[in-house]
Parts: C-alpha cells; sequence; structure tokens
C-alpha cells in the first residue's frame, strides 16, 4: 500500500457520444467537488477530448482506439467489441488503482452499457447505473423488457395508456416501439439497460420531480431510479462549483463564434435547425428527401450530418450550394448552413 485509504474513489464510464458524456463528467464534478476521487473512464479514441478541473480522465478500450465507432461502421460490431475490450480494460483500470492510496470502491456506469455492472461485480466493489433517458422514456422500455408492451406497437392498439402519462398516439413514440427492426442493434442496447438492474445498489436518473415528477412515481416499481438531475454545468444550476461554466468535454472542435456570427446575419427565427444525433444512420433515399425538402423550403438552415454520412448526400446537392456553403468539418461532424431557393 502505498498509504492510507484517503476515501471514495468513484470511475465513471459514459457511453461514448457527447449526450452522453456530458451528463456524466458533469455527476463526476459534483462529487469531486464533495471530496470524492472522481476518475472518467473514455475509450482511446474520446480520451482527449475532456479537461475538466478535479477530475481524472482514463483510458479503456471499445476495440476501435483509431476511430471509435466510425472505424467499426456496424453497431453490432461495436457493441460487442466496446462489451469484450471495455470489460477487460475496465477491469485492468480497477485493478490499477487496487493497491494505490485511492482503490476504486464504485463504478457509475452509463445504463447502455450493464456489463460494467457485472465488472464492478467481480472485482467486489459497488456498480451504479446512470440513465440519461428520461423517466418517461424508461416508463415505456422497462415495460417491454418485462413483456408488459409488445412491439411492434400498432395504430389500432392506441393510445398507449401508461400510467403517470398523458395517453400516447404512435407520434408519442419512440422509434424503435413503431419500426423495431429499423435499428435491432440499439433496440436491444435499449432493452439491455434493464438485463441486470436489480443487481444494481443504486439506479440513478438525470431527471427532476418538478420536470417527471408523476412519470417517476408511476414507474418506480419497475425502475427504482433516484432523481439527481439536472446535470448541467453548476453555474446555470446553483453555483457552487467555482469556475464551473461548462462540460470540459466536446467530441468536436468548438466552432459556436463561427456559426454564432452567421445566424447574426439572418432574420430572427429564420434559420432551421436538422440533426438525428450520433447514432441513427439514415438511408440515401431518405438522405435525398430531406436535402431536396431543406432546397425547396426557401429558409436558412443548418443541416448536422456526421461524416460516415456525407457520402449519402446527392452529389448535385453539394454541387449546387457549393458557393452558399458554411461548410466546417471536426472530428464527427460536418455542419453546413445552406440558403437558396428551390428551383
Amino acid at each position: 500500500m502505498e498509504g492510507k485509504n484517503q476515501g471514495a474513489h468513484v470511475v465513471f464510464l459514459p457511453y461514448p457520444s457527447q449526450g452522453h458524456i456530458n451528463p456524466l463528467l458533469q455527476f463526476a464534478k459534483r462529487l469531486a467537488s464533495k471530496g470524492v476521487k472522481a476518475t472518467l473512464a473514455m475509450t482511446r479514441y474520446t480520451v482527449k477530448s475532456i479537461w475538466a478541473a478535479n477530475v481524472a480522465v482514463e483510458p479503456i478500450s471499445d476495440g476501435f482506439d483509431e476511430g471509435g465507432f466510425s472505424q467499426a461502421r456496424n453497431a453490432d460490431v461495436y457493441l460487442k467489441a466496446f462489451r469484450d475490450n471495455g470489460s477487460r480494460t475496465l477491469s485492468q483500470l480497477i485493478h490499477k488503482y487496487k493497491d494505490s492510496s485511492f482503490p476504486v470502491n464504485c463504478v457509475v456506469y452509463d445504463s447502455f452499457l450493464p456489463w460494467a455492472l457485472d465488472v464492478a461485480k467481480e472485482n467486489g466493489i459497488y456498480g451504479a447505473s446512470f440513465f440519461t433517458n428520461s423517466a418517461t422514456v424508461c416508463a415505456i422500455f422497462c415495460r417491454i423488457h418485462r413483456g408488459l408492451i409488445s412491439l411492434p406497437v400498432k395504430q389500432d392498439e392506441m393510445p398507449l395508456l401508461l400510467p403517470g402519462l398523458p395517453p400516447l398516439n404512435l407520434p408519442d413514440l419512440p422509434s424503435f416501439v413503431k419500426a423495431p427492426e429499423s435499428y435491432p442493434a440499439y433496440l436491444a442496447m435499449k432493452l439491455s439497460q434493464y438485463s441486470n438492474l436489480e443487481k444494481a445498489v443504486w439506479v440513478f436518473g438525470n431527471t427532476f420531480e418538478k420536470l417527471e415528477g408523476e412519470a417517476v412515481e408511476a414507474v418506480l416499481d419497475l425502475w427504482p431510479g433516484k432523481l439527481i438531475g439536472p446535470m448541467v454545468p453548476s453555474a446555470f444550476l446553483d453555483g457552487r462549483i467555482k469556475g464551473d461554466e461548462g462540460y470540459g468535454a466536446s467530441l468536436w472542435n468548438v466552432l459556436s463564434d463561427e456559426y454564432l456570427k452567421w445566424l447574426e446575419t439572418k432574420p430572427r427565427e429564420s434559420v432551421a435547425y436538422v440533426s438525428f444525433g450520433s447514432m441513427v444512420a439514415l438511408a440515401a433515399e431518405q438522405m435525398e428527401e430531406i436535402a431536396l425538402g431543406l432546397k425547396c423550403s426557401n429558409r436558412h438552415f443548418i443541416w448536422v450530418v456526421r461524416e460516415s454520412e456525407i457520402g449519402k448526400l446527392p452529389p448535385e446537392f453539394a454541387d449546387s450550394t457549393k458557393e452558399k456553403v458554411l461548410e466546417i468539418s471536426s472530428l464527427y461532424f460536418f455542419f453546413e448552413a445552406i440558403v437558396m431557393s428551390c428551383l
């Protein structure tokens, strides 16, 4: 032993996408401000994207250390590789600190990665699941996992009536529920969140009572979440963490000033924003329809297209807007802001 155990040491493991990293990193900063040693376990491809005071950052492997998901290019392949390599390297990280002054006591893992709980149990430490999903989404998917809702839901079964929620019609439901065949790997991942949840010591939800109180109360018997949200920088919440004015993580170059300057030249409420997140992969026909729709809208717009999806844009779309494009490449995304008339 290098010295006397100084207290709690928590390793935080996010799914490596921006919307999952941010809240877990914020939770890590919150606990660090209370004297807990906080370590963020990041995939090797994303580890350099973190800069947060008082939070250590350690690399683990998802099996694609040079390019992450973009290198895998297939959800099934990526998720299996992350499970296999992540389990091994997370265990190695825990062992790294075993004989230090701060051995790891607990792993707080993204609910998308339930295998992390198995790793924690194998190493004799606590495991806690952190849900970035809303309680409303959890209310739906945990019922699917338990066989209380069958897929796909159909129009003649609407509205869907769940305790604590208003009547839900098809447009209100997650796309996985309406078309489970659309992204089978991601649907399986969503449902796997509940596969071993009863073994977790704590279940945390990034939401709060005033936002989803009724939904939470109605689902606590299925999803025993402790509400700790919203996990946003302290400057926007209570100001208790000095200097905490941003998340401290970005998977792409921060270019907000350039976009703001561009937006300031446009009339108020005149710019449309289009983004399908970091997971959805649209078919080429869908990309073409969106491109045509935006082209015909006669509006300014910003369309976020992942670099891996750029090839699905119609060739004539890029050519016809060459002189009217604000195009900035970054780690994961191409941002295109275009204004033109429908020809």
